[in-house]
């Protein structure tokens, strides 16, 4: 739904992703991390509504509902960021309707901040190109370009240096546990594994097991990303996404995904989702 819903407000995707592997290679002279990486889109998530204003407020409508202030959520933070340097009079009022978990590692807040960045930069003609919108994403977040650019990659770097790639059509199985915890915090763990050997594109296409760095970590500290993988094992090859606590398993079809749905242990906030190769939002923005 992109054209004018009701009211001057248009409303446009933000889609979750997921973490198919995910290495940590080092540390940088900056103290972030050196990541590999590959983003995989999803046809689900978030819905970002946009209402431009001719008064040059930045306002976040509604009820959040997801326990962040206003001056702190990212897409508060995102509109206010391209207004400053596209130089744009206009404002907007921002409203989201939250699928994504939030701290589940499916990349609910960055992918919300790059919707309204790419929607804003369209609405308000503010003509910048895709590499800096980039940019600016970057400085939001490590995950929010690979959003901006839309399209599923391999990744390096912080995350922010992308190759897209093509990946097999697939389903999948997405659980939240219910465990959120802040990624820094993960980052400081002792026992994470920050010195893997780099692996490489064929490494990957090749089926070989990249693993991600910090689910033996969530593992341990998690009794409840425990039980959940050990249940998604039963139903198919089931993996930790990012650096939070949402899990998946990978099905070559959506029927065997739903199927595999009905049978999880009751409880469990769960979802069933399309691996995509293009955002959901650009193809809003170049539909046909």
């Amino acid at each position: 739904m992109t054209a004018a819903d009701r009211d001057g407000w248009r409303a446009w995707p933000a889609p979750a992703k997921l973490n198919l592997f995910l290495r940590i290679l080092g540390r940088r002279p900056d103290g972030y991390h050196r990541l590999q990486t590959v983003f995989q889109l999803l046809d689900w998530g978030d819905t970002v509504r946009l209402r431009l204003r001719d008064d040059g407020q930045v306002r976040r409508a509604g009820s959040a509902g997801y326990g962040v202030a206003e001056a702190d959520d990212l897409v508060v933070r995102a509109a206010k960021l391209l207004q400053k340097e596209a130089n744009v009079r206009q404002g907007v009022d921002i409203e989201v309707e939250k699928r994504i978990p939030l701290g589940g590692g499916f990349g609910g807040g960055s992918s919300d901040a790059a919707t309204v960045l790419v929607a804003l930069n369209h609405l308000w003609r503010a003509g910048l190109g895709e590499d800096a919108l980039a940019a600016l994403g970057l400085r939001l977040g490590a995950d929010v370009p690979v959003f901006v650019r839309g399209r599923s990659a391999w990744a390096e770097g912080v995350g922010e240096e992308l190759t897209p790639v093509d990946l097999p059509p697939a389903a999948y199985l997405l659980v939240d546990p219910g465990v959120s915890v802040p990624t820094a915090e993960l980052f400081q763990t002792p026992d994470l594994t920050r010195d893997a050997a780099p692996a490489t594109i064929a490494d990957f296409v090749s089926g070989s097991e990249l693993g991600n760095a910090f689910e033996p970590v969530l593992r341990r500290r998690s009794e409840a990303v425990e039980a959940t993988l050990q249940a998604l094992s039963q139903l198919g090859p089931a993996a930790l996404t990012g650096t939070g606590g949402g899990c998946f398993a990978r099905f070559g079809a959506r029927a065997d995904a739903e199927a595999a749905r009905l049978r999880l242990p009751p409880g469990l906030r769960s979802w069933v989702a399309g691996g995509v190769a293009v955002s959901p939002l650009h193809r809003a923005l170049s539909p046909g």
